[in-house]
């Protein structure tokens, strides 16, 4: 059996691979430190989307700038209508029927919010519980992000595995890799303990991107901080924007999630789940690789 070099992992002290079958090579393709945080960001980002969709319940439009109240302009909002909801995001008006802005809850009462029961936390309208349920999590976002950068840093996953080098961010490459994922063609053999650069440029647009914008911009529009971070609020051109910026990170760490989850179905989802819950995964020879 060959044993392949694992995708973040610089320890050669490696668990011991499953026993191989039907001419197989096992990779230890994910260390403990990247398991541990994919799963509490399950858990954490799920709390919190849904909380954040309650809070957001509470004043269902969004603003760039400073300041945002009922009659100033919004560049999105949700609201009902007497033929079901929409959803206006600038001039476009998008209907939405009965799932958002206006919808009937659990006991069949018509409810005027924007996001159905079933889609948030607390399923009642609650800002205070939602706020409660938010912050909450949000420090458990904020500390497991920061050890698993700093984990990265040190173990250098990140510089190895998630920063692109020039030569992949050729357009060539690039657009080789979009034909590949479009044919579904997915990498074995060595190819598959590396992430190719569709990989690396959503987990890095995840690592680095968006969610260092969703602590930031939740920082700023907390008025507690504003003595230690005051500076934020420039920055991001006031809480408005920073909630608008918030909200729009929300929906692409969906967006990630939904494409990701896609890809794991149809890459074989047994061998994915089991290389993010053992570290192993198992991969088919290459044409003309022997046992």
């Amino acid at each position: 059996m060959a044993t392949m070099a694992p995708i973040d992992s610089t320890d050669a002290r490696l668990p011991t691979a499953p026993v191989d079958d039907h001419l197989r090579h096992w990779v230890y393709r994910h260390r403990v430190t990247t398991r541990v945080w994919h799963w509490v960001n399950v858990v954490t980002l799920t709390i919190m989307l849904m909380s954040g969709l309650m809070i957001f319940n509470a004043h269902p439009r969004l603003y760039w700038g400073s300041y945002g109240a009922n009659f100033d302009h919004a560049w999105l909002q949700i609201g009902p209508t007497a033929a079901g909801g929409h959803l206006l995001i600038g001039p476009v008006d998008i209907p939405t029927g009965g799932l958002l802005g206006r919808w009937k809850d659990g006991h069949g009462r018509q409810q005027t919010w924007a996001f159905p029961y079933w889609a948030t936390i607390p399923s009642d309208y609650s800002l205070a519980g939602a706020r409660r349920w938010h912050l909450s999590f949000a420090w458990v976002l904020v500390f497991a992000s920061l050890f698993y950068w700093i984990a990265g840093l040190i173990n250098r996953h990140l510089v190895r595995d998630v920063v692109p080098t020039l030569a992949e961010l050729r357009v060539s490459n690039i657009w080789h890799d979009v034909k590949d994922h479009a044919r579904l063609r997915f990498p074995a053999g060595e190819a598959a303990t590396k992430y190719n650069i569709l990989q690396k440029l959503a987990y890095g647009s995840v690592v680095f991107v968006m969610l260092p914008l969703m602590i930031l911009t939740g920082i700023t529009m907390a008025p507690a901080f504003d003595a230690n971070f005051g500076w934020l609020l420039p920055v991001f051109g006031g809480r408005q924007s920073a909630r608008s910026i918030h909200f729009l990170c929300a929906w692409g760490l969906v967006g990630f999630t939904i494409v990701h989850l896609a890809m794991v179905v149809l890459a074989g989802p047994i061998h994915e789940m089991r290389s993010i819950v053992t570290g192993w995964f198992r991969i088919p020879l290459t044409k003309g690789e022997g046992a």
